[in-house]
Order: structure tokens, then C-alpha cells, then sequence
């Protein structure tokens, strides 16, 4: 179906997220925004209107399309990606991948069979400034990672957990960063899993800790990393680094007295600013158009789910996970 080496994109749920995944596509060079189909066929007609598309079917849209984005919530997505994958189709997920690894498996047996792309939404992999980290830590000696991703309480009704709505994000990249397998793992939460606290621990000694909230009044989105060398913070939002490295301490003497000095030294290394998903889909248009295996696969899926889970039944097994108090409370 491609013409001029152009595949031909489709979205399926334009909500939130979805609606961003219809914009990018209509604005990348590399590819042919054919149409989106939303069970709200008037936010469909909406979102295609505004991006110069149309509002289809998904059989229509099944038909028409190389590949498409699935942005739907995580208990539609199994079914989803089975029916694309099935009609040919390559797809890109939105994490959480599936709410079952056996689930994600058979998607990704069918997808072998059919010769089919997955590639799964873990878009913080795509920021500019994750990316200029990974190549900083190649020559540094990881000890430890600290990431907390903080909202405030949304308007809206978000039926998954801080661990799968936030803190999987940096589940994904503590995991491309560490390099080995985890050994141990530990959480707790509090109000109904909103707010989560987790720690583990890597074969390789590596050590993390990891915080989500939706209670806490201010965005913060930070990545915090310690090496032999020198302590890095990653800002997601700002797209920037930091890298504070020691000095020699010294005593010098200032007006009779001696006195004790230890001047650290900031590096800010350039980071070229981006939109992570625009990067993102251009990824899975390319491996789509070439062949080659996706940046995020389902195994970098599935990994991230296990742990997310295991990290939301821990933290709500935990005692300081007390229920939603009534509005009317005092």
C-alpha cells in the first residue's frame, strides 16, 4: 500500500494522547495520515477535521493503513492489536503494553508469524534528553537512580495506578540504563495506590528508587543518577542536564583564619530540544518502512509491565496504603 516509500497511518482512540498521535503523524514528511476512528464518532470527526484526515471505521481504517497507533485504554488493547496484526497491519501501543503478559506473548508470537511490527509506547525512551544521558553513562560507572514523577489529581478519571500511569515510564528507562537483572524489589502506597514509593535493587549493585504521584500539587518529572564520577539530573520537561563533579577540597587562609573550601563544577551538555513523540512515531514509521526491529519492543514491554505490577500489589499490600476518605470527612 505504500506509495513513494510513504506508508499510510491511522489512529485508533483520539483521546488525550491519541488526538497528539494524529497531529504528529499529519506533520512528519515520512508518512501519509490516512484516517482515525474513535468509539466517539463526533471527537473522531473533530480531531480528523483539524488534521486534514478522516473519520473511518476501524474495518475501513484496517483496510486503508500500513500501521497505526493504538491509544485506547489497556483493556481494549489485546484485542486491538490482535485484530491489526492479524490484518497485516504494523502497530504501536501505548503503554501500559497489555494488561497481561500472556496477552503481549501472543501478540508477539502472532506478530512474528505475520511479519508484523510492535512497537510499544514508552515514549520518555524518545526524549532528547534520556537519549544524551545514555551516551554519557557509557563512559561513567552507574551506582544508583532516583526518578520522581509527580502530578497533580487530574479532572478526569484515570482507572490505572501511579504505577502503571507514571512510574512504568521510568520503570522502562531505569531498566535500559541498569543493563542487568533486578534482584530485588520493594513498595508501598498510600490512597488507593495514587501515590507510590519503590525500591530495587540490580544484579550488577546497581540500586534505584522510584516515586509516582497523582496528589502532589506541582509537575515534576526528574531523573537523578549517581556515579563514581559525578552526580547527573535529568529534567524530562526542561529536556536538560546537569552533571556536578568534585573538586580537590582545599584549606586556604582568609584573614588569619584557615579555612575549609570544596568547590564543586557543573557541566550542562548540550541537548538538542525535541518533541519526544514526534521521535517516537518517526522511530516506528522508519522500522516499518526498513524492516528493522523497533526501539521499544514487546520484551521492553512486558518487562516493564511485570515489574510495574509486582510494584502496584506490593504497594497495595502495604500498611500505609489507607483508603480514599470520604468527601464529607472532617
Amino acid at each position: 500500500m505504500m506509495e513513494n516509500g510513504r506508508p499510510k497511518a491511522g489512529v485508533i482512540g483520539v483521546g488525550t494522547m491519541g488526538q497528539h498521535h494524529a497531529r504528529v503523524y499529519a506533520e512528519l514528511a515520512e508518512v501519509d495520515l490516512l484516517g482515525v476512528c474513535d468509539a466517539d464518532a463526533d471527537r473522531a470527526a473533530s480531531v480528523a477535521e483539524h488534521n486534514a484526515t478522516r473519520s473511518l471505521s476501524r474495518d475501513g481504517l484496517l483496510d486503508a493503513v500500513d500501521l497505526v497507533s493504538i491509544a485506547v485504554p489497556t483493556e481494549y488493547h489485546y484485542e486491538l492489536a490482535r485484530e491489526c496484526i492479524e490484518r497485516g497491519v504494523h502497530v504501536l501501543v501505548e503503554k501500559p503494553f497489555v494488561a497481561e503478559r500472556e496477552e503481549g506473548e501472543r501478540l508477539a508470537s502472532l506478530a512474528e508469524e505475520r511479519d508484523v511490527r510492535i512497537q510499544v509506547g514508552h515514549i520518555e525512551r524518545f526524549n532528547p534528553a534520556v537519549a544524551a544521558v545514555r551516551e554519557v553513562l557509557d563512559d561513567h560507572d552507574l551506582i544508583a537512580v532516583d526518578a520522581k514523577r509527580l502530578s497533580p489529581p487530574l479532572d478526569r478519571n484515570i482507572e490505572d495506578s501511579a504505577a502503571f500511569d507514571l512510574m512504568i515510564h521510568d520503570i522502562d528507562v531505569l531498566f535500559s540504563l541498569a543493563g542487568s537483572e533486578l534482584t530485588a524489589l520493594n513498595a508501598s502506597g498510600t490512597r488507593e495506590n495514587r501515590y507510590i514509593d519503590a525500591q530495587l535493587g540490580f544484579e550488577s549493585g546497581v540500586v534505584a528508587s522510584l516515586t509516582a504521584s497523582r496528589l502532589t500539587q506541582e509537575k515534576v518529572r526528574k531523573l537523578s543518577i549517581t556515579t563514581a564520577e559525578s552526580w547527573i539530573v535529568v529534567d524530562y520537561l526542561d529536556q536538560s542536564i546537569e552533571m556536578h563533579r568534585h573538586s580537590l577540597p582545599e584549606y586556604i587562609e582568609q584573614q588569619g583564619e584557615l579555612r575549609y573550601r570544596h568547590e564543586g563544577i557543573v557541566e550542562r551538555p548540550m541537548v538538542e530540544s525535541a518533541e519526544p513523540l514526534k521521535r517516537e512515531l518517526a522511530s516506528f514509521v522508519e522500522c516499518v518502512r526498513s524492516g528493522r526491529e523497533p526501539e521499544v519492543s514487546v520484551a521492553d514491554g512486558l518487562c516493564a509491565l511485570d515489574v510495574a505490577k509486582r510494584i502496584d500489589e506490593l504497594a497495595a499490600e502495604s500498611g500505609a496504603n489507607a483508603p480514599e476518605l470520604p468527601s464529607d470527612s472532617p
